[in-house]
């Protein structure tokens, strides 16, 4: 059984989500992951806003592990905690510990990470969550190994 991770731009993910518009069950996300990709842990990196505990604990229940980022407001008063350089640090430090790595996320800043992944033979595949929006780096980036979630809605739109 391979042992794989994930590491999620959690903002990145929750947008595109919003966009198509519909909101993701975390749980039954998990277990998609667990069970299709063989996502033994799964990381989720998030700006850390104090309001948001509610969520933090549920997608803790969940079983994702989060790694929080300070967040600051930009110039427009909106909230802001980039988790890019994070997520790849994260992912490069951890290589040795998992088979290969699934990549959530848009993104196009991710295209180098993808890219050593993809050449190293480390990839399981990027998985962006809309189509629409994903940046060509990535798509061009990561060639086969690139996912889309627009069809996933029935499978793990939250209902509640």
């Amino acid at each position: 059984m391979e042992n794989n991770y994930a590491f999620i731009d959690s903002q990145n993910l929750n947008l595109g989500i919003k966009k198509l518009g519909w909101k993701i069950d975390y749980k039954k996300f998990r277990i998609y992951l667990k069970e299709k990709y063989h996502i033994d842990k799964a990381y989720c990196f998030i700006g850390f806003v104090a309001l948001n505990q509610i969520l933090y604990d549920n997608l803790q229940e969940a079983g994702f592990i989060l790694n929080f980022k300070p967040t600051i407001p930009d110039s427009d008063g909106k909230i802001k905690g980039n988790v890019d350089a994070d997520l790849v640090l994260k992912t490069i430090l951890l290589k040795d510990e998992y088979d290969k790595a699934l990549i959530i996320s848009s993104d196009g800043d991710f295209y180098s990470l993808v890219q050593y992944l993809y050449e190293h033979k480390k990839l399981v595949a990027v998985m962006s969550p809309d189509i629409e929006h994903c940046s060509s780096l990535l798509k061009q980036t990561a060639k086969e190994k690139i996912l889309f979630m627009n069809n996933l809605r029935k499978k793990l739109r939250y209902m509640g």
